[in-house]
Order: structure tokens, then sequence, then C-alpha cells
């Protein structure tokens, strides 16, 4: 018998499909890049990291945002700046996991599980 295969779609067509979301992108990264400038000028990196707390013998979950700039040095800013800042990435990122540790970094636009890991000299 016959059977339907579903067909590969033009070539021509998934570039054209792959530039759009390329366009997009940077569209986004530029836009979150610009506003997380206006937050905390300078700022290049912001590092989100859930903190539980235990105030008064209950459990809290508290969220520590660290803005840097280019060098890796924390830039100086106030708790609205830390809030905006948050504020901003998790709009611009509804589906990420926000109970583990995140790093944002606005020169690439790439959010990334911000997770330890072993120098490689000390792989065996």
């Amino acid at each position: 018998m016959n059977t339907t295969e579903r067909t590969a779609g033009p070539r021509a067509a998934q570039a054209i499909e792959g530039a759009l979301a390329a366009r997009k992108h940077l569209a986004r990264t530029g836009v979150l890049a610009r506003q997380l400038d206006q937050i905390a000028p300078g700022t290049a990196r912001v590092r989100i990291v859930p903190v539980h707390t235990d105030r008064d013998g209950e459990q809290r979950l508290a969220t520590w945002v660290a803005l840097d700039d280019a060098l890796g040095s924390p830039i100086k800013a106030d708790r609205a700046a830390h809030r905006a800042a948050l504020g901003l990435l998790r709009r611009a990122f509804p589906a990420a996991d926000w109970t583990r540790p995140h790093v944002y970094d606005a020169a690439v636009g790439d959010l990334a599980l911000d997770e330890p890991t072993l120098p490689e000299e000390l792989h065996q």
C-alpha cells in the first residue's frame, strides 16, 4: 500500500524562516540590552539566584540579583534597579524555571542556567 509521508519543506523557505528568527532574536537582544542599560548603566550580565531563607521559623524564597559590568565587576545600583532588572528578565523569558539560578548575558542575549562547573584540569 501507499503510505503518505511528510515531505520536507523547500530549503529557501527554511532559510527565510531562520533569518527571520535571527532578526527577531537580535532585535530582542538589543531592546533588552538598552533597557538594562537604562535601569543600571553599564550592565552586561545579570545573575539571578533563588535563596531560601528562614525568618521567624517560616521558610521563604528570596531572589538574589547581581548586576555586573563587562569586566565582571558589580555595578552599584539600588534595590529598585535590581527589582526592575529581575522583572524585565522574568517578562522576557516567562518559560524559564526561576526556581533555579540563571545568568543573562546582555551582549549575546542568552539566558542560561548558572550552575557551578569543575575546571577542566580537575576532570578525571
